[in-house]
């Protein structure tokens, strides 16, 4: 089965993602989508395994095998986290629903260390740029104080809240290139300060539910693996026996 044909036919959850999904789009923002198929469970019963992830069909668009995508929410992957609170949910089936129900079971208080040390990583990419050009790479540097500042606010209130609401202006401010660097700078260090102190108290549980996703995980492989499709025919063959035009 073609990657793309997986997208195209067993995609459970769609949402738009990026600016759009942050409320900081301006004329001339791209759509970012992002979505989850679930693979027929018959294509794990090969050698050649279905693909944990595809890009397209569409430009700007990328999906993960369910599989995938609650193995990497679980590890509390900063990304795929915001694909499943993105206010501008495009389609769910009956299987994205329940995952969407379950966002919850995905949140613990990993999420300070992998959103912060992400957010390092992207800080010194942005040092480096200032230190070379003598300004960073201001859209960068917007979306760094977004993701420090929303992940400040999931450590504080046990809720992942992905449109910055009020905070727009001030942050494409800084979009534009409108505040100094070094106000940029403090205000990382800041929300950096405050994330590390929200920690220390946070609602969040210690560790993410792995039964209960797993569960959810199980229950949509059996699903899947009772549902007519058109991996049949090769599938029964292989149980016999026998190929395709064998008798």
């Amino acid at each position: 089965m073609h990657p793309q044909t997986l997208v195209r036919d067993h995609t459970v959850y769609a949402c738009v993602m990026g600016s759009r999904a942050f409320g900081l789009a301006t004329e001339g923002s791209d759509t970012d989508r992002r979505g989850v198929f679930l693979a027929p469970t018959a294509l794990f019963w090969r050698f050649d395994k279905p693909p944990t992830h595809v890009e397209g069909p569409a430009a700007e668009q990328f999906s993960w095998e369910l599989e995938r995508f609650c193995e990497l929410a679980l590890r509390a992957n900063p990304t795929v986290l915001e694909c499943l609170h993105s206010p501008l949910v495009e389609y769910a089936d009956d299987t994205g629903r329940e995952l969407l129900a379950l966002r919850e079971a995905f949140l613990s208080r990993r999420v300070h260390e992998t959103f912060t040390g992400y957010a390092r990583g992207q800080r010194r990419k942005l040092e480096a740029g200032f230190r070379t050009h003598g300004a960073p790479r201001w859209k960068h540097a917007m979306h760094l104080l977004r993701l420090l500042t929303s992940v400040r606010d999931l450590l504080r209130t046990g809720r992942l809240t992905l449109d910055v609401g009020d905070r727009r202006e001030p942050l494409l401010a800084v979009r534009r290139g409108e505040v100094p660097w070094h106000e940029v700078e403090s205000w990382m260090t800041r929300l950096e300060r405050e994330a590390e102190q929200a920690a220390r108290r946070s609602p969040l549980p210690e560790l993410p539910d792995r039964r209960r996703v797993e569960d959810f995980l199980l229950r949509a492989r059996r699903a899947s693996a009772l549902r007519p499709g058109p991996c049949d025919e090769a599938v029964g063959g292989a149980a016999t026996g026998r190929g395709p035009g064998e008798r």
